[in-house]
């Protein structure tokens, strides 16, 4: 693995843990809407209503917890990330690598803030990632 996919792996479990919150909270909603059907429904219906209400549950508390297996390995991975970013000479090219496989920021908001042009960012960019990779073979 290269230093950009080590680097940017962070990233990838980030957003794996922001669609799990997304579809906790569609299940959520989705037994908010059968709680309230239950109220209204027969008593025939009613078993088999309570039935889904307990696989949309028993679902989010295993999404929820797969949730909290990759927060630990985000924040995991971070500190590690943390440990080899500290070790770049540059404060400038620590900046640079803390807000982009850290903080998840855009080229153009890491130029704005570091008042550089995006193509010098670039440069720079390369010249991080060579010390990481030089960083992570010893």
């Amino acid at each position: 693995m290269n230093a950009k996919d080590y680097l940017s792996q962070a990233y990838r479990i980030d957003q794996r843990i922001n669609s799990k919150i997304e579809q906790v909270q569609s299940l959520r909603d989705l037994a908010a809407k059968a709680s309230a059907t239950l109220t209204h429904t027969p008593q025939g219906k009613r078993n088999r209503n309570i039935h889904r209400m307990e696989d949309v549950i028993t679902k989010m508390v295993d999404l929820e917890s797969d949730i909290n297996k990759d927060l630990n390995r985000l924040v995991d991975l971070k500190r590690e990330i943390v440990t080899v970013i500290k070790c770049v000479k540059s404060v400038e090219l620590q900046t640079l690598l803390e807000q982009r496989y850290l903080c998840f920021r855009t080229w153009e908001q890491i130029a704005v803030e570091l008042n550089f042009d995006l193509r010098w960012i670039h440069r720079l960019h390369k010249k991080a990632l060579d010390e990481v990779e030089l960083i992570r073979r010893c």
